[in-house]
């Protein structure tokens, strides 16, 4: 089974922008508001298609249902494909926020997921911030309060981003995406977002948009605390260097610094793998162009898989513990 490539399926939402086209070269209108780019999904309607080859047009889902030891081998079963890969233009700042884990999840919808997911930094303006976590000692009365008064930026745990920064957020952790930042995102196949705090917005018709204070309070680990970027675990350095970024229940994600010139040999250990290219420009083996925003689908019974990079090529991996 080959690699596959699927159609990005394209979010506008008001805090997004046009870096998605101008930067990642996803096919964007001459609107100004797309905010993501799902690249990879089996999330209800929101199906990737793959884009050519012997598959071509078919679903993610379909592909799941039809070739499933195909695509998970280790992990044949599965029902739904477990990760949603995306990346987010922000051009303005998004909402405070909070996601439910699983257990959470299926209470407010049978058929969801919790959503812990992790950021990798595309693109940061200077001094971009992401909102993550909250400062110590900050517990459901203090929130409460500052709810009330409209004071919340004051009691979040803010943090100047830079270009391949990493952010892991367990469900449960509130935070926000600061404007001036492009990122990739894997998380759990989840849409389930409860808004805690809109910086006193309106939305497109004027009126201020929905928030679940309820919801948002319910799901929210007040023992998480202030959250940082992680320190990468380099797992080899050279020729080509290997970071694990995160390892969780839900996924391992791992960086690969492939040098100009290098061929990489990707992983085909009996598991899907996901990889997105986040700096410089390559080609797979088989003459597939790799270039930045590219991502695209190693399944379990693929053949073996190398990559060429024709200058230095950072892959951001993602598979299944």
């Amino acid at each position: 089974m080959p690699p596959l490539f699927f159609e990005p399926i394209l979010k506008r939402i008001r805090w997004g922008g046009r870096r998605l086209g101008t930067e990642l070269g996803k096919p964007i209108g001459p609107e100004t508001d797309y905010a993501e780019s799902w690249e990879i999904s089996d999330h209800g309607e929101d199906q990737s298609l793959v884009t050519d080859g012997e598959f071509a047009g078919w679903s993610l889902k379909k592909l799941v249902t039809e070739r499933n030891a195909d695509i998970f081998g280790r992990h044949a079963g599965r029902k739904q494909f477990p990760l949603l890969v995306k990346f987010l233009d922000a051009n303005d700042r998004l909402s405070v926020q909070v996601h439910p884990n699983d257990e959470q999840a299926k209470q407010y919808d049978p058929l969801e997921n919790g959503k812990t997911e992790a950021w990798v930094i595309v693109h940061a303006e200077p001094g971009s911030q992401l909102y993550v976590g909250l400062q110590d000692g900050i517990g459901p009365e203090q929130l409460d309060e500052h709810l009330r008064a409209g004071t919340v930026e004051e009691i979040l745990h803010t943090v100047t981003v830079h270009p391949g920064d990493c952010v892991f957020i367990p469900a449960g952790t509130i935070h926000a995406i600061g404007e001036g930042i492009v990122l990739a995102e894997i998380q759990q196949s989840s849409d389930l977002t409860f808004r805690l705090y809109d910086w006193g917005r309106l939305g497109a018709d004027g009126k201020p948009r929905e928030i679940h204070i309820e919801s948002a309070l319910e799901c929210t680990n007040f023992d998480m605390g202030p959250v940082d970027p992680v320190e990468p675990q380099v797992k080899t350095a050279s020729p080509i260097r290997t970071e694990e970024l995160v390892q969780n229940d839900h996924f391992v994600m791992q960086r690969h610094i492939v040098p100009a010139g290098q061929t990489a040999k990707l992983s085909t250990d009996n598991r899907f793998h996901v990889y997105s290219v986040l700096g410089g420009s390559g080609k797979l083996t088989s003459g597939q162009p790799l270039n930045l925003g590219t991502t695209f689908l190693v399944p379990a019974a693929c053949d073996d898989v190398e990559v060429q990079a024709a200058e230095e090529l950072t892959l951001l991996e993602a598979f299944l513990p």
